[in-house]
């Protein structure tokens, strides 16, 4: 039998109640028998891996590797991955920090094979990449109950990856916006409307970093690391989520009623 979490409610209780009980429910999925065979079998290999021809052609491999990144739909792009990862990230012009979705550029550097080297033989790497793997696979199966909840777990480890990735405070606003789960959890959480994508993004980041200002009393994104600002944004983001959700379901209710009644 899959394993499945224990979400008992939705919305901010559900989260909290996910925060208390999750390193016990990922103990309880780390060994059902499928997350165990395909987690001993990168351990045992990935230190062999050194480019990254090598990662794409082993498909078991490579399905944890863009787990761990929220990337496992990528699966079936052989080319498209291996051009990612072979390019690297220190030029500007590598194929990965062109694509808007900055989770490629971090694959990328953490595998390192297109920067300075194959990293995937130094110490603790393999294990990184599998805890990283058991969580967004974790938060997958969550998803699968409750999208929002997906977005609020993913949003601590997104934060982190942004700064660790970048120095410069505008740079990391930028990857935070090109980073999907994480731009979701950050704009609703701030009140900004879907519109905002259509506007320049520099244009963005202004309106971003104002409105981060004003809601949570900093701009600095690094800031959000901090457990206490974190657990804020996430309960503006779960809130405001629920009464749009709300409000898009009372108006499909209204809207069915006048065709019955029209009937």
């Amino acid at each position: 039998m899959s394993f499945q979490p224990i979400l008992p409610s939705t919305g901010y209780v559900g989260w909290k109640f996910l925060g208390r009980t999750l390193q016990t429910q990922l103990s309880v999925q780390a060994r059902t028998p499928e997350v165990q065979r395909e987690t001993d079998y990168f351990r045992a290999r990935i230190g062999q891996v050194k480019t990254a021809e090598d990662l794409v052609k082993d498909r078991r491999l490579l399905t944890v590797a863009l787990g761990a990144f929220g990337l496992q739909d990528d699966v079936g792009n052989r080319a498209f991955i291996a051009k990612v990862l072979s390019e690297g990230t220190l030029s500007e012009n590598a194929f990965a920090n062109r694509l808007a979705d900055k989770r490629y550029s971090t694959l990328s550097r953490v595998f390192g094979f297109g920067d300075l080297g194959a990293r995937t033989a130094l110490p603790g790497f393999a294990d990184k990449i599998i805890d990283k793997y058991r969580l967004n696979r974790f938060q997958t199966q969550v998803g699968e109950q409750d999208a929002n909840l997906q977005l609020a777990l993913a949003f601590g480890e997104g934060v982190k990856d942004v700064v660790q990735a970048a120095s410069s405070s505008n740079a990391r606003w930028f990857s935070a916006m090109g980073n999907k789960p994480l731009r979701e959890v950050l704009q609703t959480a701030l009140g900004l409307p879907a519109s905002i994508a259509r506007i320049d993004l520099d244009q963005q980041l202004g309106q971003f970093r104002d409105r981060a200002k004003a809601v949570l009393g900093t701009d600095n994104l690094a800031d959000l690391q901090d457990p206490a600002l974190q657990d804020r944004v996430i309960q503006l983001f779960l809130v405001r989520a629920q009464a749009a959700q709300s409000a898009y379901t009372s108006q499909g209710s209204v809207a069915l009623a006048l065709l019955q009644n029209s009937g």
